[in-house]
């Protein structure tokens, strides 16, 4: 083979060209063909999220009214987990109880816990309670008890006079003041909130069976 020294110039000429053209090929298909692809596959993406923008674009005006909607359902469900709370919170219903006694005038004498009675989505929580004072003032008591943001349904209420406490069926009788009248025996119940026993039911491994790891 002839060097390219001995080549005439038409053909070396023709090898310069040659030479360039298969670099400038070699060039394409391996830095601007993979850098091309990257701009290609920039676009894409940069058309993609444009197109995201544009749809989202549409909901700007209704973010307000979003926001306030979440907020109002927020404020919701703290009024119903204040109504019936997502744990028993004993010391606070008793507390509770206590507070609007004292602001009636009267002495809750005992708290007696009864079963608990379970429901699809709650759980009833009564107590017996034992209680006595002015007539007006028990009265008075239950009047607040009825208006008290978490729910207490009273029932089995049997009243009597300080003098015959045994008819209203309380256990113990006590030093009762001169301005106390009357004694008085009920059931106050209230409610906690659970996850329904059917969804609790399948999440429970059956007997025999191992839990899962």
């Amino acid at each position: 083979m002839a060097n390219f020294s001995e080549l005439s110039g038409v053909k070396q000429w023709g090898v310069v060209i040659a030479g360039g053209a298969i670099l400038s090929g070699a060039l394409y298909f391996t830095l601007f063909k993979s850098q091309d692809d990257k701009n290609a596959a920039a676009q894409h993406a940069l058309e993609q999220k444009v197109r995201e923008n544009n749809e989202l674009e549409a909901y700007r005006p209704k973010l307000k009214q979003i926001d306030q909607e979440l907020a109002e359902v927020k404020q919701q469900l703290d009024i119903e987990r204040r109504i019936v709370p997502d744990d028993k919170q004993v010391d606070g219903f008793i507390t509770t109880l206590d507070g609007e006694a004292q602001k009636a005038g009267i002495e809750i004498r005992s708290y007696l816990a009864k079963p608990t009675v379970s429901k699809e989505y709650y759980t009833e929580m009564p107590f017996s309670v034992e209680l006595d004072g002015p007539y007006y003032s028990v009265l008075n008591f239950f009047d607040r008890v009825g208006k008290l943001e978490r729910i207490v349904n009273i029932t089995n209420l049997l009243i009597s006079t300080t003098k015959q406490p045994s008819e209203a069926k309380v256990k113990h009788t006590y030093q009762y003041a001169p301005n106390e009248s009357v004694v008085a025996s009920c059931t106050a119940t209230t409610f906690f909130s659970h996850e329904p026993q059917q969804a609790a039911a399948k999440a429970a491994p059956k007997p025999g069976a191992r839990a899962a790891r």
